[in-house]
């Protein structure tokens, strides 16, 4: 039996009870007055008025109704899922399908597995990134003294940059790398130089760390403000310290590497207002690797348990997410 052989993956109140197992662990939360554990009525058997395509009405899984303010919800409130037309047993199979795919899966690819239309695919993968997307501000990188590698890469093409030999017209990443937790933070940046990254590096790292880096000029004066800065000259094929090999930055490339594959051989043109959703989900898969001991099931719930208090709507998804 394969894990798409599931319930939550095939039956729709199956799906409902999954999804309120991850949003509600912790007691059912009204999202509309944010009562927990209140009086809430199981609203079972209710469907919606009859159309043509459902003549009988559809039944309302999930539905519920709260004692307090008396509004009726569901678990999908409140979430990137809300108003989603979508059968929720198939987002689900969505979810799964992009945490466990290394490289990512494409858009036309997953409108014809969910047998759905490319824009809704389209717009179910944004979301589901949305939902990737970290906003806890945790504890800086390196705090117990070890090593962080900070490292720059580029990708894609800017619109209306004339292409000359350099990056100024690529999309910039800057990536840092905890090798110690295995954790990762990425970012887009207009420009690799100083002004960008150096609040980037010292917001995120702590000063007891060792921080490792390559010969770029940019990281030798905020360098001195952690406790060592070691680098490798890359322009000399240096790529491990021959005397200290732990002074390298092959992790981070590593991680540039899976990113590089999924977005040249898998989505291959990413516009840049969309770049950040990309990189949180190539984050996430990183953080929530094997590696980590973390397997495609509980990848998969991590994911679903980042959709709550987020919102992504269709008239608007060059903006950022909007919150409740």
């Amino acid at each position: 039996m394969s894990v798409l052989s599931s319930p939550y993956f095939h039956d729709e109140a199956k799906a409902f009870e999954y999804l309120e197992s991850i949003v509600w662990a912790n007691g059912t939360v009204c999202p509309h007055c944010g009562v927990v554990d209140g009086r809430v009525y199981d609203l079972s058997g209710v469907r919606s008025k009859p159309s043509k395509k459902h003549p009988e009405g559809k039944v309302r899984h999930g539905l519920k109704k709260c004692g307090e303010c008396r509004k009726q919800f569901t678990a999908k409130v409140g979430t990137v899922f809300e108003h989603a037309r979508i059968p929720l047993h198939k987002m689900l199979q969505a979810v799964h399908l992009i945490v466990s795919s290394k490289k990512g899966i494409s858009a036309h690819q997953m409108h014809r597995v969910l047998e759905i239309t490319y824009k809704s695919a389209w717009f179910l993968m944004h979301r589901i990134r949305e939902a990737m997307r970290s906003g806890d501000l945790a504890q800086p990188f390196g705090t117990e003294g070890g090593a962080v590698e900070v490292d720059e890469t580029y990708t894609g093409y800017k619109r209306d940059v004339a292409t000359y030999r350099g990056y100024a017209h690529k999309h910039c990443v800057v990536a840092l790398v905890d090798r110690d937790s295995g954790q990762s933070k990425w970012f887009h940046v207009d420009r690799a130089n100083a002004d960008n990254i150096h609040p980037i590096v010292l917001d995120n790292i702590h000063r007891e760390a060792r921080l490792m880096t390559d010969e770029a000029t940019m990281y030798r004066k905020i360098g001195r403000r952690f406790k060592e800065h070691n680098t490798t000259t890359h322009a000399r094929f240096e790529y491990v310290n021959m005397e200290d090999r732990t002074i390298h930055t092959n992790t981070v490339e590593g991680a540039f590497s899976i990113f590089k594959r999924g977005m040249r051989g898998v989505y291959q043109h990413c516009q840049e207002h969309h770049l950040h959703r990309y990189l949180a989900e190539f984050e996430f898969r990183y953080n929530n690797r094997t590696a980590n001991g973390v397997d495609d099931r509980t990848r998969s719930a991590n994911a679903v348990a980042g959709i709550v208090g987020k919102r992504l709507t269709y008239e608007g998804p060059n903006a950022s997410s909007q919150a409740f």
